[in-house]
């Protein structure tokens, strides 16, 4: 990648793409990857191009040392630190030196599926959108190794419970990485004015589509009504939102929406027409016609596609 193009949004799949790796372990209907960055064969002094992902990420640092520039904050990454992102603003990333680095990513759709949809809770430091870096002692990171040596382990295989075993997995690494980095984290106080907006955002966004998919609340909220929510001007939160993002507050909105579509869709005993009234659609065709926009496909075809 030339490091003078902007890139909207990575998935998963064209991260792999963008770094000329092998795609034969990837599955395109789950999101999830681990992968070692000396596997790429970098040319090193190594700079990115600005992007912005739609996944999270976690790199374990055995032996290597760079940079990582996100919101216009840089921080160095050097052996034995463990670094967390999410998707949210534009960043880059540079090395100097890759002799083990462990790369894991996966997308809010395979945290909510095999994890839980009480992930957010049980792991508020996901929400976040800057974390430094953190260097660990040599006894935590042989610790997280271990596990990472199975995570890697089990998705080089192919068996039936591949993801569920990948899944609890995670699980254990989060909360090993949650008692040890950030055992009273709170994200609501870190960062200026602006990311404290944001973060609020994400949380009242989560908490509001995990009750619609409840049944609890039956009603989508706007703009207005997040704005309300933080006791803001609904166009200052737009302004902060998008200029803090990159993402307008409506396209947080869409993609939050796509994203629990799609877990509910994977249950095959939801009907089509109820997962439509969850989401706050008033016909079915409306729900189909949003879902084919954003994932170029109807409901139907994604639900056949996890279930053949």
């Amino acid at each position: 990648m030339a490091n003078s193009e902007r890139i909207e949004s990575n998935s998963l799949f064209q991260l792999y793409q963008a770094l000329n790796l092998s795609v034969e372990l990837f599955d395109l209907a789950e999101g999830f990857t681990v992968f070692n960055l000396n596997e790429i064969g970098f040319e090193l002094p190594y700079v990115s191009d600005s992007f912005r992902p739609n996944f999270f990420s976690f790199l374990f640092v055995k032996n290597g040392n760079g940079k990582y520039t996100i919101d216009e904050q840089t921080f160095e990454v050097e052996p034995h630190s463990i670094y967390f992102t999410n998707p949210s603003n534009y960043r880059t990333f540079s090395w100097n030196k890759i002799d083990d680095v462990l790369l894991i990513t996966f997308d809010e759709t395979f945290l909510k599926k095999y994890i839980g949809e009480e992930v957010y809770t049980d792991f508020p430091f996901l929400l976040t959108e800057i974390v430094r870096p953190k260097v660990v002692t040599d006894t935590f990171f042989r610790e997280v190794e271990a596990v990472n040596s199975l995570i890697l382990d089990e998705y080089r295989k192919n068996t039936i419970y591949k993801y569920r075993v990948i899944g609890h997995l995670l699980a254990v690494l989060l909360f090993k990485i949650k008692e040890h980095i950030w055992t009273d984290y709170n994200p609501i106080y870190e960062g200026n004015r602006s990311s404290q907006i944001i973060i609020s955002f994400k949380r009242i966004l989560e908490r509001h589509y995990r009750d619609l998919s409840s049944g609890k609340i039956d009603v989508v909220f706007r703009v207005q009504d997040y704005a309300t929510a933080l006791n803001l001007h609904p166009n200052y939160l737009s302004s902060v939102i998008k200029s803090k993002t990159g993402k307008n507050i409506t396209a947080w909105i869409a993609e939050k929406t796509l994203t629990e579509a799609k877990s509910l869709l994977q249950n095959d005993d939801i009907p089509i027409k109820e997962i439509t009234y969850k989401l706050g659609f008033t016909e079915t065709a409306h729900f189909s016609n949003f879902f084919k926009k954003y994932e170029g496909m109807s409901p139907i075809s994604y639900r056949k596609s996890h279930h053949p």
